[in-house]
């Protein structure tokens, strides 16, 4: 693993445009519901939603960040964003090492290839070698406990089949940077306890790890830091324990939904 493993963001900002001719019913709902994302408008640029705002993070090798907030405090966009997934509106993303997002289970799957063919393609765009991943095909197929369906599409899977599949390969492979979201809903509990167990092995090999979760137990045990969002900010970045005491005395959010 190489030391110069890092995720830097300086002052980003994502904002999404909305296109619906319906836009302005949207914003009235938006602004009465309180969702996370601010609504923005502006005369050049029309209606957007406003998903992260001037956030700004360090991280090198083996830090180990929770990122905590309400729902639709932009916790997976972060996640994108550090992925590579979403460009910022503004500001400037730096990252080096292998990145391992394990955020959408049908990224770089196909549905129609069995799950052998899958385990290749998915160790292929995390960047390596054929063989490389041919190496660990057996390892891989072992810890998925998916025995003759790894023979089958994987169109034939459910939710959780696919899941175990991608955090298999994702964590076969000592990746150098690896971000989840809740990533828990594995399906049963044995599973999901063989799985805490992979991710603290991974998290002791000191790569960087950015894990978006409502397990308050499990963040205190594999992150050191944390980051409190609120509508697309920064509300708070510490130590874990300063985050989730935080986040969980906090009952409101004073961040302003609507910017003119």
């Amino acid at each position: 693993m190489s030391a110069t493993v890092s995720l830097r963001l300086d002052a980003v900002t994502v904002d999404f445009p909305v296109y619906s001719p319906g836009a302005r019913s949207l914003k009235k709902r938006l602004l009465h519901r309180g969702t996370g994302g601010r609504i923005a408008q502006g005369a050049a640029k029309g209606l957007r939603v406003r998903a992260l705002e001037d956030v700004s993070l360090a991280l090198k090798q083996g830090d180990r960040l929770g990122l905590v907030g309400p729902n639709g405090a932009g916790k997976t966009t972060l996640l994108r964003v550090l992925a590579g997934a979403y460009e910022p509106t503004r500001g400037r993303v730096e990252r080096r090492g292998r990145t391992a997002p394990l955020l959408n289970v049908s990224l770089g799957m196909d549905g129609e290839a069995t799950g052998y063919e899958n385990i290749m393609t998915r160790g292929l765009y995390l960047g390596l070698l054929p063989e490389q991943v041919r190496a660990r095909m057996d390892e891989i197929a072992a810890f998925t406990e998916l025995g003759d369906y790894l023979a089958m599409s994987v169109h034939t899977y459910s939710a959780g089949m696919r899941l175990r599949l991608a955090f298999a390969v994702c964590t076969s492979f000592d990746p150098e940077i690896l971000l989840m979201d809740e990533w828990l809903s594995m399906g049963d509990r044995a599973f999901v306890e063989k799985a805490k167990r992979r991710l603290e092995q991974f998290v002791k090999r000191a790569g960087i790890l950015v894990l978006a979760s409502q397990n308050t137990s499990l963040l205190r045990r594999v992150c050191s830091a944390g980051v409190f969002l609120v509508g697309g900010r920064v509300k708070c970045f510490g130590s874990i324990d300063e985050v989730l005491r935080m986040y969980q005395e906090s009952h409101s959010c004073n961040v302003p939904y609507f910017h003119e």
